[in-house]
């Protein structure tokens, strides 16, 4: 009785814990933003308009991100954000936060992270010890002579920070490709193998 009461808490948590963290995170975000903009937004909409909803701040926001896209996007913004960029990296403080969280946003919503080929393992970081790694390119032909045998590039990420982590060449022969998604094997690195998403594959 008292394993199976065990079991239903810790499936409970498993499940409850996850997504009331989204939740609150969500609704954090909501408010932080609504209560920031709001305190500008609110009087001239109540001035030009005669009223207020409670959540128009949210969609200036979003229309604010676009506006920012679209400038870092397009000639004018490729000039100018690197150099912003750079001088801003220069500050004590953003300089080692803002690398981190540029890498951690890039990862999560930056369509580049596909292009992962695919979930490899390699023996890394000694023979016997195998890694989960992620097969991106064709090493040149020029590395190949020098190595004089079929290499590839494999990007081997840390946990639990899948943003960082080390590429390796490893001979094509020593690869072994798993037949699971890329975001199986980013479940599994991030809870530093607590998770086992493999095994649903």
């Amino acid at each position: 009785m008292r394993t199976a009461l065990r079991r239903y808490f810790v499936s409970g948590i498993v499940i409850f814990l996850p997504l009331a963290l989204t939740i609150y995170l969500f609704l954090m975000m909501f408010s932080v933003a609504d209560n920031f903009l709001g305190r500008y937004i609110e009087p001239y909409f109540a001035r030009e308009f005669g009223f207020y909803i409670k959540g128009i701040s949210i969609l200036v926001c979003f229309l604010f991100i676009f506006l920012i896209g679209f400038f870092a996007t397009n000639f004018l913004g490729k000039k100018i954000y690197p150099v912003l960029e750079k001088w801003l990296t220069r500050l004590p403080f953003f300089k080692q936060v803002y690398p981190a969280i540029k890498q951690m946003a890039i990862f999560l919503f930056s369509p580049e992270k596909m292009s992962f080929r695919q979930v490899v393992l390699v023996e890394y970081p000694r023979k016997g010890v195998y890694s989960y790694g992620f097969l991106t390119n064709e090493a040149s032909q020029s590395v190949a002579d020098k190595v004089r045998q079929d290499v590839c590039h494999v990007f081997i990420p840390s946990a639990p920070g899948p943003v960082t982590g080390y590429v390796v060449l490893v001979p094509r022969k020593e690869v072994i490709y798993l037949d699971i998604s890329v975001e199986q094997a980013i479940r599994t690195i991030v809870s530093g193998g607590v998770v086992n998403s493999v095994e649903r594959s």
